[in-house]
């Protein structure tokens, strides 16, 4: 089934708005039992839109990252993230609130509204739009979830490297069926979300 083309449709009624700068923010991450939450915010060159932006979950892994490409050629990026120590400390809802706000902060000019993915906006400094589906359905934000999907698995597979006993490569810290058999045989790493079941221990029934 093709993937439709997205249109910057929304992007161009907030600058008729007269809100100049337009980014799309998504984050990355929030499920697995291991790594960070990252987060990307975009904001696209409406007249360089990579062609095939869609959710990150629907394109392969090689598409993924030809688009990636196209994306910080032709756009500003900023990308932040949330390390799996301070998700534990905050919980992950708050952890992806605060990376999507670290994303913004990281684009290399401020932005005068932001569409976000979903539908709980994080504070930021400027007018927030929140779209559910957002990532499917409007280019900036698809752009967002690519890259954050992007640097997160290549962080994943980085701590495959000097963690291998998880599986990281390839269930990007998902709790699959393999990963959960290494925590129960080597325990977890630095890297695990000790307040995510079932690494959080079960509270005791007196």
């Amino acid at each position: 089934m093709p993937i439709p083309v997205l249109k910057p449709t929304r992007e161009r009624q907030l600058i008729r708005a007269g809100h100049r700068i337009v980014a799309g923010l998504d984050e990355v991450g929030r499920g697995p039992l291991a790594g960070p939450v990252v987060a990307a915010a975009v904001v696209l060159d409406l007249k360089r839109v990579p062609s095939g932006l869609t959710d990150s979950k629907a394109l392969s892994a090689a598409r993924r990252e030809e688009l990636f490409l196209e994306i910080v050629a032709s756009a500003a990026v900023g990308v932040a993230s949330v390390p799996a120590d301070e998700i534990d400390r905050r919980n992950i809802r708050q952890a992806s609130l605060l990376a999507m706000c670290r994303a913004l902060e990281a684009l290399p000019m401020p932005v005068d509204a932001a569409l976000v993915d979903g539908n709980d906006p994080p504070h930021l400094p400027c007018p927030v739009h929140t779209v559910v589906g957002g990532d499917a359905s409007i280019p900036s934000i698809a752009a967002a979830s690519i890259v954050a999907k992007v640097i997160r698995d290549r962080t994943m597979r980085r701590l495959a490297g000097a963690h291998p006993a998880y599986g990281f490569d390839t269930n990007a810290g998902y709790g699959t069926a393999s990963h959960r058999r290494a925590l129960v045989e080597t325990g977890p790493c630095p890297y695990h979300r000790l307040s995510f079941a079932p690494l959080k221990p079960a509270p005791t029934v007196v």
